[in-house]
């Protein structure tokens, strides 16, 4: 009898996750997983089996895989965006180093969802692959409305075809560079950001 009190007792303190608790845990799990492996070689079950879930408890949460994936590129979207968000009514040149620092700190602390992210273009299912290029066209529209409203860039329109074509190909620019180094870290973060801001201000500036 005493010794099945402990186990009651823990079962006692042990605390149910909550519905937004359960979908980040998911989440999660799925960002890891899509960032080692290819989307056709993750299984639903190796998620559940993870996470400690019945596949039924998840595909509650998530009807089908496409719809999981789709959640776990939303979330590294949306986090990226709130990330990158630029401060009103200060000068990019004076923020662009502090937000592409911290930045590439989410990069290196979040390397397996920003991996997972960036696959998503691969990702043979069209609907996967439209919430990635709409993630990545709000951050286009984010960097050029940053830029648009720089108390100090007044020169710059931020509905010009020339800035939208600069801030999408900065943006590759970025994601490229971000992933090589992630793999074959041979410079610094600093290195990296200082690459990284330089080609900004060349690809803007007239």
């Amino acid at each position: 009898m005493s010794a099945r009190e402990p186990r009651r007792g823990q079962e006692r303190t042990r605390r149910r996750l909550s519905t937004e608790e359960r979908r980040e845990q998911l989440l999660c799990v799925g960002a890891r997983l899509f960032a080692q492996s290819t989307y056709d070689d993750v299984w639903i079950e190796q998620v559940a089996e993870i996470a400690g879930v019945s596949r039924g408890l998840l595909y509650h949460y998530f009807p089908t895989k496409r719809d999981f994936f789709a959640a776990v590129v939303r979330r590294e979207s949306e986090r990226m965006l709130r990330l990158t968000a630029a401060v009103p009514g200060v000068p990019v040149r004076e923020q662009l180093a502090v937000g592409l620092d911290t930045f590439l700190g989410y990069v290196a602390d979040h390397a397996e969802g920003f991996r997972a992210f960036h696959r998503a273009e691969a990702a043979g299912d069209p609907v996967v692959r439209e919430v990635y290029r709409q993630g990545l066209a709000a951050q286009e529209r984010q960097i050029a409305a940053a830029l648009a409203a720089d108390p100090g860039s007044a020169h710059i329109d931020g509905d010009a075809p020339a800035l939208r074509l600069a801030v999408r190909g900065w943006l590759a620019f970025m994601v490229a560079v971000c992933l090589e180094w992630l793999d074959e870290p041979e410079l610094s973060r600093d290195q990296v950001r200082d690459l990284c801001a330089r080609a900004l201000l060349g690809a803007i500036t007239p």
